[in-house]
């Protein structure tokens, strides 16, 4: 089975098993951004528990 490669470049693995994820909206239209929102937009979060098992089989784990 192979991995989704568009699945691999956007998230990783973390030591416990959780799945970390970037946040969106940090790319363009900065401007009329609050520094506050763009600094918490730089943080990596976490995939929600719904969404794991589908990102575990993007990433070819089972």
């Amino acid at each position: 089975m192979k991995t989704n490669s568009s699945a691999k470049k956007r998230f990783t693995i973390t030591g416990s098993g959780k799945i970390k994820r970037k946040h969106a909206f940090k790319s363009h239209i900065l401007t009329k951004k609050a520094t506050k929102r763009k600094r918490n937009l730089t943080y990596f979060g976490t995939v929600h528990k719904a969404d794991e098992s589908n990102v575990k089989h993007m990433l070819a784990m089972k």
